[in-house]
């Protein structure tokens, strides 16, 4: 578990982390550099969950050496399966990162939803629901990894 205090807002205790694959941790089906080694260090504090459509039929292979659950949707529009996800693990204990559309909600729903500006963009819809917004997703994991940074940009 990761717990911080944010000076104006309270404490958050964060047990799982929630990840869109293509587009946040994954680019064009590939595993961005420096993602798997910083998902291993977080797994030593919460429980990691990669969800994703799929696209290009990559998720298993380049998520085999990281110490997460993976989650392939079945439905056609990801979003509330997404949500549901994040509500069945206790929304109130959960970090979300995503950069689309269909991310908005699980965004929206978690403690501290992170919205990475990568090399596919972001939605301005998943944008308004996002606490913290990043250019780079090993910059978000660094984040939780030094809860200090977050503090530093959530205060009030």
């Amino acid at each position: 578990m990761i717990t911080f205090d944010i000076p104006g807002k309270g404490s958050v205790s964060l047990n799982h982390i929630v990840l869109d694959f293509n587009g946040t941790i994954a680019r064009d089906g590939v595993l961005i550099d420096g993602v798997k080694e910083r998902l291993n260090k977080l797994a030593e504090q919460m429980e990691v969950h990669i969800v994703t459509a799929d696209t290009f039929g990559s998720c298993r292979e380049y998520c085999k050496g990281i110490k997460s659950s993976i989650h392939i949707l079945t439905a056609g529009v990801g979003a509330p399966e997404k949500l549901e996800i994040v509500k069945s693990l206790a929304a109130e204990n959960v970090a979300a990162v995503g950069n689309g559309v269909n991310d908005a909600l699980m965004l929206e729903a978690a403690a501290l939803g992170i919205i990475v500006i990568g090399p596919e963009g972001t939605s301005a819809k998943a944008l308004r629901e996002a606490d913290v917004i990043v250019k780079d997703i090993n910059d978000g994991l660094d984040l939780l990894l030094n809860p200090k940074r977050l503090i530093a940009t959530l205060r009030e």
